[in-house]
């Protein structure tokens, strides 16, 4: 519920994704249509079946990366990237850029009063973590040695490589290179995890116990081994034929969801603070929601999950479905989960004197993890800035399974408001509601 004493509006915003790394960048490619897919390059070529994938190719993990910094920031991030993983460098990025972007710099607030709610995929260590230790353990027959690697293999190995990996750490790193001393929380939850950052980050100001949280999450799935799990666990377009028609979101003809990486970051802030301080305003948060639902055989049921999370933030907001200017769906393009969301949104929404615009930022760039939640709740946010829609590539055939009021033509009005909506494979499902700060 909405409190009478706070209000929580959105003063800065930051991405590291496929389009670009800056809110311009990703604004000009969404408005013009040009996707962000394109051929696999961080893998040899015919190591895996998947020849195209949605990777952040102008992001290397230097320093220049990480936008405007002080001298000391500079310094202590310079010392910091080889205890990052990539994952771990595109969310500091892109919290740093938001940061920025809200003009709030080392100093600028109060550090007790300032927390970081942060959204992560699992994390995997890359092969070439192991490759020199296994080598040592190699026997005259070519076969690895097990007894051999406590003593041989182990000590091949980086004595701070597990700091790379752990998911906690973007918030740790944030939190040391920006003295933030407030609330400091880290969700592990795939691609639900930047709306349950969002919706804690706002209950944590709501309640006091913050006036300003930096909220990001950051994911991939173009990294080696989780391609691998995506091969044996979900549907995948394999790329064939042009990259850039590969995400096909609610379209008949929809083949799989692309993967891709990215990050993104938000400024939550009480109202009373930004303003007094003049600060710029995207928005403000109304409510959020979580859930997850399964069947007796622990099969994801995320038709119900995602009904649950947009009645309850509606709910949490005090709307009604006739009060949400436009969606921001999901939209995975795969068979299952696009026919899932559809009958989810059908259920809400779909007594609405108008069909609900719905857009889906993933037929752009695809799937890029944790990222994902937070990159498209920037392209929302930003089509409220500019006061229309971006169109959803690639939607040619409506799908009987889904039918939803996808929108492809540009300049459709985005209303004053939307939700978020994001959903995982194992039936974990979030949402936020965001309205025009008036």
């Amino acid at each position: 519920m909405v409190s009478a004493e706070r209000r929580v509006v959105i003063t800065g915003v930051g991405i590291v994704s496929p389009l670009g790394s800056s809110k311009e960048e990703l604004w000009t490619a969404l408005s013009s249509g040009r996707s962000g897919v394109g051929a696999l390059e961080s893998i040899p070529p015919g190591a895996l079946p998947i020849t195209c994938a949605a990777e952040a190719r102008q992001f290397h993990g230097k320093i220049e990366d990480f936008g405007p910094l002080d001298r000391e920031q500079i310094k202590a991030i310079r010392k910091g990237l080889k205890v990052m993983c990539r994952e771990c460098q595109m969310g500091v990025a892109a919290a740093e850029s938001a940061l920025a972007d809200a003009n709030l710099g080392p100093g600028q607030t109060d550090p007790l009063r300032t927390g970081i709610a942060f959204g992560t995929d699992y994390m995997i260590s890359l092969p070439d973590e192991f490759t020199e230790g296994i080598l040592q353990c190699i026997d005259e027959s070519g076969h690895f040695d097990f007894t051999r690697w406590p003593t041989d293999g182990m000590s091949k190995m980086s004595p701070l490589w597990l700091l790379k990996y752990l998911p906690n750490m973007p918030a740790s790193h944030l939190a040391m290179y920006n003295d933030l001393r407030g609330p400091n929380n880290s969700v592990t939850m795939r691609e639900a995890a930047a709306n349950v950052a969002i919706g804690e980050a706002y209950q944590t100001i709501l309640r006091g116990s913050a006036e300003v949280m930096v909220v990001g999450a950051t994911g991939t799935r173009t990294h080696p081994m989780k391609i691998i799990h995506a091969f044996q666990q979900e549907e995948l377009a394999l790329g064939n034929g042009d990259p850039t028609r590969a995400s096909r979101p609610f379209d008949r003809n929809r083949s799989g969801m692309v993967l891709g990486e990215g990050a993104g970051a938000i400024v939550l802030e009480d109202l009373r603070s930004a303003q007094a301080r003049g600060a710029m305003i995207y928005g403000e948060v109304l409510g959020s929601a979580s859930s997850a639902a399964v069947g007796r055989s622990l099969v994801a049921r995320r038709d119900q999950a995602m009904t649950n999370v947009l009645r309850t933030t509606l709910a949490s907001a005090e709307a009604n479905p006739n009060d949400v200017g436009h969606l921001h769906a999901h939209g995975l393009s795969t068979r299952t989960c696009d026919a899932d969301e559809a009958r989810a949104i059908g259920a809400v929404f779909g007594a609405r004197a108008q069909p609900i615009p719905v857009i889906a930022a993933k037929s752009y760039f695809g799937n890029l993890g944790a990222g994902s939640g937070m990159v498209e709740f920037v392209a929302s946010l930003l089509a409220l800035e500019h006061n229309y829609l971006f169109p959803v590539l690639n939607y040619d055939c409506p799908d009987p399974e889904c039918p939803l009021a996808v929108v492809t033509l540009p300049g459709t009005p985005p209303g004053s408001s939307f939700i978020n909506l994001n959903v995982t494979p194992q039936g974990q499902a979030s949402a936020v509601m965001v309205r025009r700060f008036e």
